[in-house]
């Protein structure tokens, strides 16, 4: 049977390309259909992945529509890596905190930023979710967006869609453990729970024995009495680590958002976060130009580099290989955010968490793992209830609630300054924001 594979969102050209990549090294012949609401840029990837696709030649019939439903009957598998408002939105979810004293070097995720970009990403996951119970229900629907927690628990919540939130992040730094402590890649399992972006590696194992005293060794020999952030990159990342005996992922750019009252103003190692420590202008340059690049070669005036056509490990292909693995019933275990229930002792019931889960034939089932540490539980718990208080605000338009998560979050000193900061990023962002708009916000 041919596959036939929809990724919505087509528009975020790197990930298409990287898709498109993956699925010609699949060898598999497959439907590919781009979906995207920004007219222009699904021209752009469209072009740019029938030129990889004549470049293989590859049996992969690609199809381009700025609407879903065209697409979406008899799909296997529903990719999404939508970003509502794109990059102009994400940078007034941070610029608007800095003007409050907020600063935050990714703004994704958790703190002001990831906050306001879960209240528009969320309605419009509903939608896509609704229609892909209705279009196509067997697929397996995997979501790449941030803030991946939250968006997976409002499209469960409303809808009761089986979504699965995918990142590579853990087998990142799972390869930047074995690396630090000069194992091989290969030879190291471990084993990794949390809310994505600080999902705390418990076990470290290298041939089967226990890899943490190494990983001690290895940070003692590189420190030598010297302080941390003079010694090794990602200096908060360690401190958690000798602190809580587990390692948080992934590493301090998103780990310090996690933290804001460690950061204040935020301060970070003599720099800032944001500005000269993790620069987000730089992200946001980084992320246009390379847009920039591939519409030359979309066009066919640049090359098409080789490199396009390799397999990146954990990132893209993560999500062909499980549509492999159930397809196959040839068990495999992922990193996957799915809602806890019971996998996690310790965390609250139904919150999306990250951690290992096989996959089957049955689909992806998370693997039940011991309680967390008390520690690392308590780092967790509070930050799931700001993401349910979020959810809630971006399912109902309630502008208090997302009041109150502001205020839960601890980037705010005050009930007046989350009022006020609420408030200018409501305004801020009030055209992708219905939902409030119907409950009559003003600013």
């Amino acid at each position: 049977m041919m596959r036939h594979v929809v990724l919505i969102g087509a528009g975020s050209a790197s990930f298409a390309r990287g898709l498109v990549a993956d699925v010609i090294q699949s060898g598999r012949e497959t439907t590919l259909a781009l979906v995207d609401i920004d007219a222009a840029a699904l021209c752009c990837v469209e072009r740019l992945s029938a030129r990889m696709i004549e470049a293989k030649n590859a049996p992969i019939k690609l199809l381009a529509s700025t609407d879903r439903r065209q697409v979406l009957s008899g799909a296997t598998a529903v990719i999404c890596t939508i970003a509502v408002g794109g990059r102009r939105a994400w940078e007034q979810d941070v610029f608007i905190p800095r003007q409050h004293g907020i600063y935050q070097p990714v703004g994704d995720t958790i703190m002001p930023g990831g906050l306001s970009r879960a209240l528009r990403m969320i309605p419009a996951m509903v939608e896509i979710a609704r229609d892909v119970l209705d279009l196509c229900p067997d697929a397996v629907f995997a979501n790449y967006s941030n803030p991946m927690s939250a968006v997976c628990r409002g499209v469960r919540k409303a809808t009761g869609a089986e979504v699965i939130g995918l990142c590579h992040g853990v087998l990142h730094v799972g390869q930047y453990l074995a690396d630090f402590a000069g194992i091989p890649r290969d030879e190291v399992t471990s084993c990794a729970a949390g809310i994505n972006h600080l999902t705390w590696f418990t076990e470290f194992r290298h041939r089967g024995r226990d890899a943490w005293p190494l990983v001690h060794r290895v940070l003692a020999e590189k420190t030598g009495g010297k302080e941390l952030a003079e010694a090794v990159d990602h200096p908060f990342t360690w401190q958690l680590f000798e602190l809580f005996g587990a390692f948080p992922a992934v590493l301090d750019r998103h780990i310090t958002e996690f933290f804001p009252h460690l950061f204040p103003g935020g301060r970070y190692f003599g720099k800032t976060l944001g500005v000269d420590a993790f620069s987000f202008e730089g992200t946001i340059a980084h992320g246009d130009k390379a847009y920039a690049e591939m519409q030359e070669q979309a066009e066919g005036k640049a090359p098409l580099p080789e490199w396009y056509f390799r397999r990146s490990s954990g990132e893209h292909e993560q999500v062909i290989e499980i549509i492999e693995a159930i397809e196959s019933d040839t068990p495999r275990v992922f990193s996957a955010n799915l809602p806890n229930r019971g996998q996690v002792p310790n965390l609250p019931e139904e919150a999306v968490v990250e951690s290992p889960a096989v996959a089957t034939a049955a689909g992806l089932r998370p693997l039940t793992l011991a309680p967390l540490p008390a520690g690392v539980s308590a780092t967790l718990v509070s930050k799931f209830q700001v993401i349910e208080t979020i959810v809630d605000a971006a399912l109902t338009g309630d502008a208090g609630l997302f009041t109150q998560a502001l205020l839960l979050d601890g980037a705010a000193i005050s009930v007046d300054s989350a009022r006020s900061l609420a408030g200018d990023l409501l305004t801020a962002h009030a055209q992708y924001l219905p939902q409030f708009n119907r409950k009559g916000y003003r600013s």
